[in-house]
């Protein structure tokens, strides 16, 4: 018996790797109770219901879908899937791999023990998985399709997110105050290297600074200051492991003087910076 009655594959060109690298993306139409599985993959692999029914299995909890319906296939995790007897689905498919694909999905809400997103806006994901097939058939310019087809991949995966209810997030359920506190951590995470004022930091929150300070002695028994200045420091310390000069270091982390930098580090440590430096070396 045929396992398709209909089938398209598009394979990436470029040999690529990374965060997120598309491997190939088509549709299928099975024959009416065509299972796949139980099987591993290698891969991430995203299905989304076109039309008809079907039945996916994974960690021992079965899920049934229908048109509107995706579900989600982790590396190295047994799954099976199986088109409805009267009514086979046809569905949609991208096939990826990258160093963050479970991150980004666990950020989505789409983990192994939560890999469905129910009724999401169907005519979008179509246009999505149309445009990045499109893009894997720039076949003389395999970089350019790689690099096109990954772009396609991240609004498809943010279509998915957008119609899910992520449902790590409903149960820890923060409200705006640790929204905002996680907020105020993201910024001096990728902005220590620049003068960084607590006051303006609490009035871009819409925050007094008393009450920032006090969430955040409340979250990390720190005050901001001191939350940034640990940044700072642990940044300093892997600086500190290379070739940089010490007023190389002292400028990458916030400060423009190479003496208060000293200063602030011998506080930190115990030892000046140089001397951090040669123990680390011995």
């Amino acid at each position: 018996m045929m396992e398709h009655t209909a089938t398209e594959v598009l394979v990436n060109p470029h040999s690529g790797s990374g965060e997120l690298t598309v491997m190939f993306s088509g549709w299928g139409h099975p024959v009416p109770g065509h299972k796949i599985g139980p099987k591993v993959h290698e891969y991430f692999l995203i299905h989304t219901v076109l039309e008809g029914e079907g039945a996916f299995e994974l960690l021992d909890k079965a899920y049934s879908l229908s048109a509107g319906d995706t579900f989600v296939i982790f590396p190295d995790r047994v799954v099976k899937y199986e088109a409805n007897d009267a009514t086979p689905w046809k569905y949609l498919w991208v096939g990826f791999t990258g160093t963050c694909g479970s991150d980004i999905l666990a950020g989505l809400g789409i983990t192994p023990e939560t890999p469905v997103v129910y009724k999401s806006n169907l005519p979008k994901l179509e246009s999505l998985y149309r445009g990045l097939r499109q893009s894997l058939q720039i076949v003389d310019h395999p970089f350019l399709a790689d690099l096109e087809a990954g772009g396609k991949l991240r609004l498809l995966l943010s279509e998915l997110g957008s119609g899910n209810v992520n449902r790590s997030a409903e149960t820890r359920k923060p409200g705006k105050s640790n929204r905002q506190l996680d907020l105020a951590i993201r910024l001096m995470m990728v902005q220590y290297s620049q003068p960084i004022s607590i006051d303006q930091l609490a009035k871009s929150l819409g925050y007094h600074r008393a009450h920032l300070c006090r969430l955040f002695k409340e979250e990390t028994g720190l005050s901001p200051w001191q939350y940034l200045h640990k940044i700072r420091m642990e940044k300093a310390e892997e600086l500190l492991a290379g070739d940089f000069t010490i007023a190389q270091v002292a400028a990458s982390v916030g400060y423009n003087d190479p003496l208060f930098f000293t200063r602030q580090f011998r506080k930190w440590k115990g030892m000046p910076p140089t001397e951090f430096r040669e123990r680390q070396d011995s």
